[in-house]
């Protein structure tokens, strides 16, 4: 009897322990969660894209989802357009969006990569660069055009050793990275990249 009686005591013994080891590791759980939430300093809401197209300079109305770039149209070079659409979103979705969580673009980076690697700017592709925006982003999507390709970019290598061969029998293939950066009305940083395949070729003119 005394032996049962000791055995039954230890086993009562180890199941308290181990349920609280499991409520000290769970409130260690919860506690890391919150001050991740905490430290992370990023706005309530934040930036959606739905599409990002292109428009050639030659043909500046027409938006595509990929932009053949061409880098001389009539003996001129003519600045290549982008235009982008988007929305923001909570990330708590049992909430909607107040005019605080308005997001308002201010500037955006366009940056070009290779699929094969060579990606050394000013020689493989075009220099990176910055330019201002302005928008103020809701929860209804809305389209905002900007520069993608600069005018400048086509006097520059690796672009202006594409002139003069003719109907696009050399092509330098590229991805655009786009992102836009903006605040909410509290001036919290929201940012959004998104990006667009882009073509260049000294492409046959449009008639």
């Amino acid at each position: 009897m005394r032996l049962s009686r000791y055995l039954s005591q230890r086993g009562r013994a180890r199941t308290t322990r181990a349920a609280a080891l499991g409520l000290l590791l769970a409130a260690t759980a919860l506690a890391g969660g919150c001050s991740s939430t905490v430290t992370t300093g990023q706005g309530s809401s934040y930036l959606v894209i739905q599409r990002l197209e292109g428009a050639s300079g030659a043909e500046s109305g027409t938006y595509t989802s990929v932009l053949r770039s061409d880098v001389l149209t009539k003996g001129s070079i003519f600045e290549d357009n982008g235009r982008v659409t988007m929305s923001l979103a909570m990330k708590d979705v049992a909430t909607g969006p107040t005019t605080n969580n308005l997001i308002t673009l201010n500037r955006y980076r366009v940056e070009f990569r290779r699929t094969d690697g060579r990606n050394t700017p000013g020689e493989d592709v075009p220099y990176a660069f910055e330019g201002a925006i302005t928008g103020t982003i809701g929860e209804s999507a809305s389209s905002i055009g900007f520069s993608l390709v600069r005018a400048q970019a086509k006097l520059e290598k690796p672009l202006v050793t594409l002139v003069g061969i003719r109907g696009g029998a050399l092509i330098i293939s590229t991805i655009a990275d786009v992102t836009f950066f903006g605040k909410d009305q509290t001036g919290r940083d929201a940012t959004v990249t998104g990006s667009i395949s882009v073509n260049f070729a000294d492409w046959a003119d449009p008639e």
